[in-house]
This record gives C-alpha cells, sequence and structure tokens, in this order.
C-alpha cells in the first residue's frame, strides 16, 4: 500500500463500518463464507442484481475495499457522482449505447485487477425485473480472458420484494412496507482463471441463492 492510498483506504474502511451497522439495524442480515475472498492480489466478485442497493450488501460484506463497477447513467446524478467517484467507481455502458465507455471500462477494470485491487460487477447487466437470475453478459469471460484472476461468486437472497427492487414497478414506487426483512449474502468458492465460463458462474450464482433453475426466484420474497 503506497502512502496516497492511505485515504482512500481508511474512507472505504470507515463507510464500510457504517455500512453494517446501517444494514444490521435495518435488517435481519447474514453473511456467510466471506473467508473465501482471497486476502490480496486482484479478485473479481460476482453478484446477482435484485435491488438498486445490492451493492451496499455486498460492499459490507466484504474485507477488503470494492472496486464496483456500475452503469454510467448513475452518475449524472451530481451528489451520487461526487460518492462514486471517491469510492473509485467504474463506470460502464453497453456497447451498443457507449462502445468509448466500454472500452475505457474494460481497460480500467483490467489495470484495477492488474494491480491486485478486488472489483465487484453485476453480471446480468440489469436489475432482475422478478427476482430470477437472468443471463450473463459475455463481458465476464472478456475481463478473465485479459487478465486472468479468481471469481469468487456471490448469492444475495431476500432483496426481491423490497422497496428498491423491481417487485412494485420500478424502484422506489410506493412506500416501504416492512423493516428488518431477512437477508443473507452468501460467498462461494473462487473459480479458477480457466474454469470460468458463462455457464460456471452462473450454476454458482443459482446454488448460493438457493435456486436450482432459471425459473425459480433468488430467495424468498422479503419487503422492505
Amino acid at each position: 500500500m503506497t502512502r496516497s492510498d492511505l485515504p482512500y483506504r481508511l474512507w472505504m474502511a470507515t463507510l464500510r463500518a457504517l455500512l453494517r451497522v446501517l444494514l444490521h439495524g435495518g435488517y435481519r442480515l447474514s453473511i456467510e463464507g466471506a473467508a473465501r475472498v482471497p486476502r490480496e492480489g486482484g479478485v473479481l466478485v460476482v453478484a446477482n442484481h435484485v435491488a438498486f442497493h445490492d451493492w451496499m450488501f455486498v460492499g459490507a460484506a466484504l474485507g477488503r475495499p470494492p472496486r464496483f463497477v456500475m452503469h454510467q447513467h448513475h452518475f449524472q446524478y451530481r451528489l451520487l457522482r461526487m460518492f462514486f467517484e471517491a469510492c473509485r467507481v467504474i463506470p460502464i455502458a453497453p456497447r451498443k449505447e457507449d462502445p468509448s465507455r466500454l472500452d475505457a471500462a474494460l481497460d480500467a477494470i483490467e489495470r484495477a485487477l492488474a494491480a491486485g485491487e478486488l472489483v465487484v460487477i453485476f453480471p446480468e447487466g440489469n436489475m432482475s425485473p422478478d427476482g430470477r437470475l437472468h443471463a450473463l453478459r459475455p463481458g465476464l469471460e472478456r475481463i478473465v480472458a485479459r487478465c486472468p484472476v479468481p471469481v469468487v461468486p456471490i448469492g444475495i437472497a431476500g432483496l426481491f420484494g423490497s422497496w428498491l427492487s423491481r417487485a412494485h414497478g420500478a424502484p422506489m414506487s410506493g412506500r416501504p412496507r416492512r423493516l428488518r426483512a431477512r437477508v443473507r449474502v452468501r460467498f462461494g468458492e473462487p473459480i479458477a482463471p480457466a474454469r470460468v465460463s458463462l455457464a460456471s458462474v452462473r450454476a454458482a450464482l443459482l446454488e448460493l441463492a438457493e435456486t436450482s433453475d432459471a425459473t425459480e426466484p433468488c430467495g424468498a420474497p422479503a419487503l422492505a
């Protein structure tokens, strides 16, 4: 760790501690298998995406500063942009929407992994409209082909049905319906780069979210 990294690491450690207090207070949160994440070196973490605030649960569960990859439209809001930039979030967009942004994102991800950082992506590319795990984007395989690192899958169960999911239409439509929902974050075993494929990662995510196939919801609906 260089001296210039110290403020960033202190900021991220403080943010993680605050998130843990907030989430444990608002949810019945359980975290399983976090020790499976390598403590150093480049790592790609992948998670299912069922609610807008998934990233908060992933960030709170990790023991290392994460570099999240998020769609560039989140950066159009000034306060969010300032927060994401302070957290070194990497903006991304589909090739059909902004090819230059996608190329810049892939380059930034490769640099981060090569520098030994932990990068988090939601490989479905979109928030699930029904709580199910949908098709994974091929960018996952491209990332590992460019920078071979272990892939750690995370299954998030219990957030679909919340105010910040699409269970009731657009996120944040209506009002919060229940506090202290039960949410579980489960880490899988690292997948070696040579074994990484869309099929292998999808199978791991389905298992961690306690689903046997793509037609079952990722965890029982829990309103929040």
